[in-house]
């Protein structure tokens, strides 16, 4: 299978992926049926139960990764509508699924190792951070970062914030002695549009992360109200980073080096090594 087939249907999970209020991840078990190519409910249903049973045995609770939801449908010629089951699935949950559902099926096999892959990036605890890889650290990071960016939008647009890369890039300016978020790209030498916080090591994704974090502590404590006085908010908080880095006597962010391989590049290479490696056994 090649890189290109590989990443289009790494994309496929993608697109059904859903945001809650909380910034959390989440897929509705109805739609990864389709995806997953169930066409009844009632089968998908058992590969459903079964997963449950395999969260049950590892010691996590199922209602934190299979809540259960109602739908109503809405019937044709005016009938009554119908009320249906379904699940927001965690991560952990969609790659249960995937370990339990029909190995026969292509794409259960595609599922298993984009779940695989993703799953790892899920919250561990200290001891376990430390046994993580360069890499692995890099992940944990981005994934906590992108939670984070979601929950400061939101108290950010609350607080009345319109223009949000100007927003962000006060914060940028603060903890980066200037750079914008475009400065900092072309510093590492990335392609237009390429995600810095991609090609960031986890000492630097740490920095930004706290930046993010206490920024919206900031905006919330203080009761922060209009675009201006958000982001001068932003800006001081990531100079005052900045600052105490400096007087622990620090790495300053900019001077940090940038990893050889973005995340998404590390995230397509173990794709597509792993679903090789698979199409070889077969």
């Amino acid at each position: 299978m090649k890189e290109k087939e590989l990443e289009v249907g790494c994309n496929v999970f993608e697109t059904i992926k859903n945001i809650d209020e909380n910034g959390c991840e989440f897929w509705y078990a109805r739609e990864l049926m389709v995806v997953l190519e169930y066409s009844k409910w009632e089968n998908f249903h058992k590969v459903i139960k079964k997963a449950m049973i395999a969260c049950n045995n590892s010691k996590n609770n199922t209602l934190d990764h299979f809540p259960e939801v109602r739908k109503t449908v809405e019937m044709p010629s005016n009938a009554k509508p119908k009320h249906i089951v379904d699940y927001k699935l965690s991560r952990y949950a969609c790659y249960l699924i995937v370990q339990n559902g029909n190995p026969k099926k292509e794409v259960i096999a595609l599922g298993q190792t984009y779940f695989a892959i993703q799953t790892r990036k899920q919250e561990i605890s200290e001891m376990e951070y430390d046994l993580l890889t360069e890499d692995e650290k890099r992940f944990y990071q981005r994934n906590l970062t992108k939670k984070g960016n979601y929950s400061l939008n939101r108290t950010a647009k609350n607080a009345g914030v319109r223009n949000f890369d100007k927003f962000h890039n006060a914060g940028y300016k603060g903890l980066y002695n200037g750079e914008t978020a475009n400065d900092i790209a072309r510093r590492k030498g990335l392609r237009y549009r390429e995600d810095i916080l991609d090609n960031m090591g986890s000492v630097e994704l740490a920095a930004n992360l706290f930046r993010i974090t206490q920024t919206e502590q900031k905006l919330k404590m203080d009761n922060v109200k209009g675009e201006n006085k958000a982001i001068n908010t932003h800006y001081n908080m990531g100079k005052d980073i900045r600052t105490f880095i400096e007087g622990q006597g620090g790495i300053m962010p900019e001077q940090l080096p940038t990893p050889k391989r973005s995340l998404k590049e590390i995230e397509r290479r173990n794709f597509s090594d792993v679903m090789t490696k698979h199409l070889d056994e077969k």
